[in-house]
């Protein structure tokens, strides 16, 4: 098995990348700092990527230290539209959307907070369905079962700047190995706490794939795992029992994780991911290809 190599060897985590009329685009968490938040790069080719600075213009009513999280960008009637969350290092996060005429932004908040009512939401995935209707997945906490902690919902958009309904739980923790933090002190209680985050779905084979990443993203525990329904709301069944699409030593990598899935120019499907290098420090964005079969995804790891 081939080990491949990150496309860019700076911060882009949580990697999420789009084609657009000129090549591709890809946005991450982290950046070059100042006025803007969200690392942004552009490709021709999906092999040679650029550094195009900052995406998003900072929020005057954020403090300057708010972290700003896992950005996703959707195309909608001419206008490009960037969900994220921002909030207080790993606290008190919302989801918020902005858009920009231009892929490259600047994206300008809509001054809209789309999770007013919880006390924590994070990584929102825009998603259209084959009958035109837009959804919007993402992570939010929940305190009952017997794996508290961060689960997965969704959401229908009634606009690309509001949400119709209330979110529906989707998926929750299942299994040890999406242990964020044991005896975590967390909303006034101690619990071994769970983690699923990163969300991301498309529609494959006649079936909804959503891929999540699990664990802690700051261990080797991180990896990501694959469930599949017949609808947007499920019932979603997992796929495999572990992080059966992306986890540590699989071709070589270290805490891999929160990936997207781009569609290049021919209609080929990529895995966009991101992955430790080898001091710990940076999380680098990789893209490799992603074949399909009647059992799910399946990462090309010797064509990267």
């Amino acid at each position: 098995m081939t080990t491949p190599a990150p496309v860019w060897t700076g911060t882009c985590a949580d990697p999420f990348a789009l084609r657009v009329p000129d090549g591709y685009v890809m946005y991450g968490t982290g950046g070059p700092g100042g006025d803007r938040a969200f690392q942004v790069l552009s490709s021709p080719d999906l092999v040679t990527w650029t550094d195009r600075g900052g995406a998003l213009e900072r929020l005057a009513d954020e403090p300057p230290q708010a972290s700003y999280w896992a950005p996703e960008v959707a195309h909608v009637d001419g206008t490009w539209v960037m969900y994220y969350s921002v909030g207080s290092e790993q606290s008190a996060h919302h989801l918020r959307v902005a858009t920009s005429r231009d892929p490259l932004g600047p994206f300008v908040d809509a001054g809209v907070d789309l999770s007013p009512d919880l006390p924590f939401a994070i990584d929102p995935s825009p998603f259209q369905d084959r009958d035109g209707t837009w959804w919007l997945f993402f992570a939010t906490d929940e305190l009952s079962g017997e794996r508290p902690g961060t689960v997965l919902a969704v959401q229908r958009l009634e606009s690309p700047t509001s949400l119709a309904g209330s979110p529906q739980l989707l998926l929750r923790a299942t299994a040890d190995w999406q242990r964020f933090e044991a005896d975590r002190e967390i909303y006034g209680a101690r619990y071994d706490w769970h983690t699923l985050e990163g969300p991301h779905v498309v529609h494959r084979a006649g079936r909804y794939w959503m891929f999540f990443s699990a664990g802690n993203f700051q261990d080797d525990t991180y990896g990501v795992g694959l469930a599949v329904a017949d609808a947007v709301t499920g019932p979603w069944s997992l796929v495999g029992s572990g992080a059966s699409v992306l986890h540590t030593g699989v071709a070589g990598l270290i805490g891999p994780g929160h990936n997207s899935v781009l569609t290049d120019a021919a209609g080929d499907d990529h895995l966009v991911f991101h992955a430790y290098d080898t001091t710990r420090t940076r999380r680098q964005p990789y893209v490799v290809p992603l074949g399909w079969d009647a059992n799910g995804p399946r990462p090309d790891w010797d064509a990267a």
